[in-house]
């Protein structure tokens, strides 16, 4: 099995420390100047549930854990979780937000995503690269104001605010990078 280099540790991948699968919730980058990247994690751990910080430095080699993956759609959420069907059993299954992380910002109802199993159950989600959501809420743009190319902010149908072009309207539909949580373009 490949092993995963410090760049790979991206939320939602699942890594083995120490013989125990843990789920990485988040990451931050860094380098302190003349020393070697790291990667700042928030690690939860799928058998016991309880959420811990790692540093992993340059070079190091993370092993990754044995899990797997089910196509599933969103249905809908309340206060604390998210409702899922599977697409080939049609079960339903609830996920709790603190799980999802910052993923609950992009689904919206429909959406198609991969769910991460562990042990036939459940952990996580994997949304897909980009998602395509309705701007509810944003300033309307000023004719000739597009000479700084700047942006403003909007708020989306799920309750995300993203920096978008003047030239967005409310009621426009647009696609958000969900890795990065940018405008992408127009859909």
């Amino acid at each position: 099995m490949a092993m995963y280099t410090i760049t790979d540790l991206k939320p939602g991948r699942a890594i083995t420390i120490d013989g125990e699968p843990f789920l990485v919730v988040a990451s931050q980058f860094g380098r302190k100047s003349q020393s070697k990247a790291n990667m700042q994690c928030k690690l939860k751990n799928l058998k016991t549930g309880q959420v811990m910080s790692k540093n992993f430095q340059g070079a190091e080699k993370i092993e990754p854990a044995d899990v797997g993956f089910r196509h599933v759609q969103y249905l809908y959420s309340d206060q604390t979780s998210c409702t899922f069907m599977d697409l080939e059993t049609y079960d339903q299954f609830a996920l709790q937000k603190d799980d999802i992380g910052d993923a609950a910002g992009y689904l919206v109802d429909g959406l198609e995503v991969d769910a991460l199993l562990y042990d036939e159950k459940p952990i996580g989600i994997k949304l897909p690269p980009a998602v395509t959501l309705e701007v509810k809420e944003t300033i309307p743009g000023v004719k000739g104001d597009t000479a700084t190319g700047g942006g403003k902010p909007a708020k989306l149908e799920t309750g995300l605010t993203v920096t978008v072009p003047l030239f967005i309207n409310e009621g426009d539909k647009i696609i958000v990078n969900t890795e990065t949580g940018e405008y992408k373009e127009r859909a």
